[in-house]
C-alpha cells in the first residue's frame, strides 16, 4: 500500500481550509484517511500552520511519501526526513 501525506480541503466556498493527513495514494482528496497530522490555513496573512512533528517523523520513518506543498510546510515546520 502506497502511503501518502496530502492536504484534505475543508471550508467554504472561496475560503480553503487544509487538514494535513496521511492516506492511502489510492483514496480520493477527501475521502478515507489513516490519521490526521495538522492543519494549514493559506487565507490567513502569513499562511498558518500546526503540524504534530511526532506523527510526521514516524509516518516519513515509515515510508510515507509527502506532497510537494506538504513538503514545504515540513521544511517550515523544521521537519526533515
Amino acid at each position: 500500500m502506497a502511503v501518502k501525506i496530502r492536504l484534505r480541503r475543508m471550508g467554504q466556498k472561496k475560503a480553503p481550509f487544509y487538514r494535513i493527513i496521511v492516506a492511502d495514494s489510492r483514496s480520493p482528496r477527501d475521502g478515507r484517511f489513516i490519521e490526521e497530522i495538522g492543519t494549514y490555513d493559506p487565507t490567513k496573512d502569513p499562511s498558518e500552520f500546526k503540524v504534530n512533528e511526532e506523527l510526521a517523523k514516524k509516518w516519513l520513518n515509515n515510508g510515507a511519501q509527502p506532497t510537494e506543498v506538504v513538503s514545504k510546510i515540513f521544511k517550515l515546520a523544521g521537519i526533515e526526513k
